[in-house]
């Protein structure tokens, strides 16, 4: 079974992979509402996110608190968890986080990756999307990387550990990224120009958690926003805003060509 969450499309990419090469059952943690999951002794266990601020997005965290498992298990064949983030540059410690969620439902990804992918965070002055050249060297890379991962999963290989943690791993995850998960996960500064606004509705489709309704958007300043920045990146006039900050920023979705 894989679990996921995805906002633009990267982490999506990564976890549909993993399910048509394992022929395991693909689970989108923001739209599946069930908690109970029963584990075969065949199947693999695997979490793909994308890493928010150093961190798992608290609607992962929420969601891995809330399941429950019955999982078979055996000695000929022990469970194989494993876990997958999406990240810009660099994740920190996004995995040791992870771990401590599952480690409460006596799970503990072993083999774990990062995979670099375009830029979509653009809420702070200094972050910007990719350029065209960049993010299409990043997707050929993480192309590459992909048929790495899919081995190793589809073979079970336990211990394998490659991730990009930066340079001050604790700083980014718990100092910077604390701050950021805490004070800055909000859909209070998104607003819509309703002049440019065509009413396709797309932003509403495309949020994973619910958070918009009406036609112009409105957004329902209720908590559950996980600034994953789907409506913004898939408005398509730019309708969308982050307050001012975005209004001459890129917009990104993937797309694998």
């Amino acid at each position: 079974m894989v679990f996921y969450f995805s906002g633009t499309g990267n982490t999506q990419w990564v976890a549909r992979q993993l399910a048509e090469a394992t022929g395991e059952e693909l689970v989108d943690m923001a739209r599946d509402k069930r908690t109970a999951f029963h584990i075969t002794e065949d199947e693999r266990i695997g979490f793909c996110f994308p890493t928010h601020g150093w961190q798992p997005p608290r609607l992962v965290r929420n969601f891995i608190r809330k399941m429950e498992l019955s999982i078979e298990r055996s000695e000929k064949k022990p469970l194989f968890c494993y876990a997958v983030t999406t990240c810009g540059d660099n994740m920190g410690e996004a995995m040791t986080i992870l771990n401590r969620e599952l480690q409460a439902k006596g799970l503990q990804a072993e083999t774990m990756f990062s995979v670099i992918m375009p830029e979509s965070y653009v809420c702070l002055p200094f972050m910007h999307t990719d350029s065209e050249e960049r993010v299409e060297e990043k997707i050929e890379n993480a192309k590459r990387q992909m048929t790495h991962i899919i081995r190793i999963v589809k073979d079970r290989k336990f211990g394998i550990v490659e991730l990009e943690q930066g340079a001050t791993p604790r700083l980014y995850s718990y100092v910077i990224g604390g701050y950021f998960n805490r004070k800055m996960i909000t859909d209070k500064k998104f607003v819509v120009d309703v002049d440019s606004c065509t009413r396709c509705g797309k932003c509403q489709r495309v949020c994973p958690v619910g958070n918009i309704k009406g036609i112009p958007p409105q957004w329902s300043h209720d908590g559950s926003c996980t600034m994953c920045l789907a409506c913004y990146h898939h408005c398509p006039v730019h309708a969308i805003n982050y307050g001012t900050i975005t209004k001459k920023r890129g917009q990104y979705t993937f797309n694998s060509k």
